[in-house]
């Protein structure tokens, strides 16, 4: 029996995520393409993912930008990009209110989120009624790991405390390989393409 659902944020409660930076692309004439291989070389260069390192708060925001930008030929704006970003984040209101009832019905609920540590602030503000629908936020800037590392899911469910085990945890995210590290715990897992589809997949699981 399903206790507890733990949440991704962006791309799930949220509008996509590729927006803000198909907004950056086209004002700042740096393709996808290219910030992917900029990122790639920053890896190779100080060995370790510098989107990886900043989403476990290993860099600064200001560090991570330095680093892409040796390997950009052209000039990097990650403030901007920032902006554009959170411009253009919009709450998914069906899969806020679907979070709201499940709480409200006695389900346990998390935000298991990859974030920066610099943009908590932001993030928080596109979701209002956070710490209504959610009785635990789990922020990876802050913890030190990320999906998909399995530490990050077992810190959720041990902090979610009453002796929940990943068995009794309904997992959903938009990216497969989150929801593979979920379920190789023992976590059902739902992978979030739209509204319509994820609900029903969830409401599914709840019902076994």
């Amino acid at each position: 029996m399903i206790k507890a659902l733990i949440s991704d944020f962006g791309g799930v409660l949220t509008s996509p995520l590729a927006a803000g930076f198909l907004a950056y692309q086209d004002e700042a004439g740096i393709s996808l393409e290219e910030l992917g291989s900029a990122m790639q070389a920053a890896a190779d260069a100080h060995g370790e993912h510098p989107l990886y390192a900043l989403e476990r708060g290993e860099i600064s925001e200001q560090e991570f930008g330095r680093r892409l930008g040796e390997h950009l030929h052209h000039s990097f704006d990650l403030t901007r990009l920032r902006q554009l970003y959170f411009e253009r984040l919009e709450p998914n209101a069906p899969m806020i209110e679907f979070v709201r009832r499940q709480r409200e019905r006695g389900l346990r609920t998390a935000l298991l989120t990859n974030n920066v540590r610099e943009w908590e602030p932001l993030w928080r503000a596109k979701l209002p009624e956070l710490d209504e629908i959610f009785e635990l936020v789990v922020d990876s800037a802050f913890v030190g790991m990320r999906k998909p590392e399995p530490a990050i899911y077992e810190l959720t469910v041990e902090r979610l405390g009453d002796g929940l085990r990943p068995q009794d945890c309904l997992f959903l995210d938009d990216l497969e390989p989150n929801c593979d590290a979920a379920r190789a715990l023992g976590m059902t897992a739902v992978r979030f393409e739209h509204a319509d589809q994820a609900i029903a997949e969830l409401e599914s699981a709840l019902a076994e």
